[in-house]
């Protein structure tokens, strides 16, 4: 019989920080739509293709508030997924692989939506919306790495005192 890669606890405990990087990307994005000038929407994208996949499979999307409220519930779940990469790895360097997928994740999102026909104004209507789009997205992968670095720190118990006293 094989055995999975990880046990099904371990990938179940990676959806926490996975869902830490997945919050703080779309609260900087929801923040920052209500107050910079041309901020990236990735909102916009998301509700591209989300009404794209609906109507591929013959469905009518929602409109308005409802579709923009799915396409959040929808990026919380993927960004979620994808952050929760940080904390399946070995817990020496989530913050390396926080900032890795971070990044892989923002140049993602530059490059693939004109390719994708979803347009290219949404994350890269100028260079300073193309490096802010990278950005967040690589903070979101930190976020993930602090909350995956929290989660290890909680499970390793801790040492005896004789040792800590001997370690000062």
């Amino acid at each position: 019989m094989i055995e999975p890669p990880a046990p099904p606890r371990i990938v179940f405990r990676a959806l926490g920080p996975g869902l830490v990087g997945a919050t703080a990307l779309t609260l900087v994005h929801e923040s920052a739509r209500r107050v910079l000038k041309h901020p990236p929407r990735m909102d916009v994208l998301g509700m591209r293709s989300l009404e794209k996949g609906i109507r591929f499979f013959g469905g009518e999307p929602a409109k308005g508030r409802q579709l923009h409220r799915q396409t959040l519930a929808g990026d919380l779940l993927s960004n979620g997924l994808y952050f929760s990469l940080v904390a399946l790895g070995r817990p020496r360097r989530p913050y390396l692989r926080g900032a890795m997928l971070g990044l892989l994740a923002g140049l993602g999102a530059v490059v693939l939506p004109p390719k994708l026909g979803l347009g290219r104004k949404p994350s890269r209507a100028r260079p300073s919306t193309s490096l802010l789009t990278v950005a967040w997205y690589t903070l979101g992968g930190l976020a993930a790495a602090r909350a995956t670095r929290k989660l290890v720190a909680r499970r390793q118990p801790e040492p005896p005192l004789h040792q800590r006293l001997s370690r000062e």
